[in-house]
């Protein structure tokens, strides 16, 4: 992935993957579950509700949350 868009709430509701596709959150999440995404994993909130998370490789940069916001 390339960069994420945030709501107003600051959660991740887009993804921009390589090839520049934009994506929903709940199409990265099947994506993700798929293997169709590297370097990610489906995780789930203590509200039960699925998000992605970056897989730890001790680069901050890469984390989901500081990737290049899109438009």
């Amino acid at each position: 992935m390339i960069g994420v868009k945030h709501d107003d709430k600051g959660e991740i509701v887009a993804y921009k993957l390589d090839n520049g596709k934009i994506i929903s959150k709940e199409e990265g999440i099947i994506y993700a579950e798929n293997g169709q995404i590297a370097n990610v994993r489906v995780g789930v909130s203590k509200k039960g509700e699925k998000y992605l998370r970056s897989l730890p490789d001790g680069n901050e940069e890469n984390n989901l949350d500081n990737l290049p916001e899109i438009r």
